[in-house]
């Protein structure tokens, strides 16, 4: 019998998985463990990113083990990023992680939320 690997969720880019090993630097004094990503319901389109401290495992959440960090994926985000890549970008007027995820099917003007198509 041959099991096939599944992909993981979400893909990192080497800039973002850089910064995540440099927030995870200034948090380990705090149990930190690494990364979540989640959505919520919010802005103009309907489902903005979030990004927090994951100190443990929740149930149920999907781990991405990438270039060296671990990103955890809260389950109710699944069905919205998977598929996504998560990079880091930086310059003269923002600096944060983004996502380049081929759910989306809008986004608003100022780029703080996103839809999908609802399936």
């Amino acid at each position: 019998m041959m099991f096939q690997a599944t992909k993981a969720p979400i893909s990192l880019t080497d800039t973002a998985a850089d910064r995540v090993k440099a927030l995870m630097a200034r948090a380990n004094d705090d149990g930190v463990i690494g990364l979540r990503v989640g959505v919520k319901h919010t802005g103009c389109s309907g489902l903005s990113y979030v990004i927090e401290y994951a100190k443990e495992r929740k149930r149920l959440e999907d781990v991405v083990e990438d270039k060296g960090v671990k990103i955890f994926i809260d389950p109710t985000a699944v069905m919205f990023i998977l598929g996504a890549t998560m990079d880091y970008k930086e310059d003269k007027l923002y600096s944060g992680f983004v996502f380049e995820n081929p759910n989306e099917t809008g986004r608003c003007g100022c780029g703080e939320s996103f839809s999908v198509a609802a399936g």
